[in-house]
């Protein structure tokens, strides 16, 4: 299973919330950082051992295997372990990185979707025409759109939903490309009718998109998920509130096993 995670504009917490749910997750997981911007991962992710994750494995990597034809079986290869044992897929730490991965973003959307028995949150940046990360957000199971709870914030994301809805076939579920979509509102604990303004907002526009919760913006956990893993971390609000909502967002997918079930 394949779930994108992205922004409509600005930076409010796609890889901090991502980073969360991938450490909370309850199947095996996959954190890929995709930003077409420079991702942080591979800048803020240490290994186990404390060392600095490796530029050459990652993003680039998967790419460069990609152009000779890539089988999702062959996707570990690029991957590392971070501190808290989360498996990642670094991506590139500068936007003129991207230029050369070119056409084979569907080959690498198509293997991450198909990894055996694991799931992949990708960590798209913001989602804009032209993105080059289309083709695997036009992949995915689902896509995640991370808000931070403001009028403008929330008209961004009512006008990006309008524009995916074309590409994407977001009103027919099971079509080819991302058939669902959810909302996770990154908000202070006292903003307790966030989600429910937007889920207003967006039932009177119409829109097919499902409000899935609430992620605590949580600074000191933040910024200490950029650092190094630690058993007070998973007790923070942050990481409770990953695992509220990740049912919710697995269960966006047409193709989990236990919103089949």
């Amino acid at each position: 299973m394949l779930i994108a995670l992205a922004s409509a504009k600005g930076s409010p917490g796609v890889t901090t919330t991502a980073t969360a749910l991938a450490m909370t997750w309850q199947r095996d997981v996959v954190l890929a950082d995709l930003d077409p911007a420079g991702g942080d991962v591979a800048l803020r992710a240490r290994t186990p051992n404390e060392d600095v994750l490796d530029p050459d494995v990652g993003l680039l990597s998967l790419a460069a295997a990609a152009r000779r034809g890539l089988a999702p079986e062959e996707v570990p290869e690029h991957l590392q372990v971070i501190d808290g044992g989360t498996h990642v897929l670094a991506g590139v730490t500068r936007p003129e990185q991207v230029t050369g991965i070119g056409a084979v973003w569907t080959t690498i959307g198509s293997a991450l979707r198909a990894v055996p028995e694991t799931d992949v949150l990708v960590d798209c940046g913001r989602v804009t025409p032209g993105t080059p990360v289309l083709p695997v957000i036009t992949a995915a199971d689902a896509l995640v759109v991370v808000v931070r709870p403001s009028l403008d914030s929330y008209a961004h994301v009512r006008d990006r939903l309008r524009w995916l809805s074309g590409p994407m076939q977001l009103e027919q579920p099971g079509a080819t490309g991302t058939s669902s979509v959810g909302v996770l509102v990154v908000a202070d604990p006292g903003e307790r009718t966030v989600t429910q303004d937007l889920d207003r907002l967006l039932q009177h526009e119409g829109l097919p998109v499902r409000v899935l919760g609430r992620i605590g913006r949580d600074k000191r956990a933040a910024e200490a998920l950029a650092g190094r893993w630690s058993r007070r971390l998973n007790r923070s609000l942050l990481m409770r509130s990953a695992r509220e909502v990740r049912d919710s967002i697995a269960e966006l997918s047409p193709s989990d096993p236990a919103a089949a079930s």
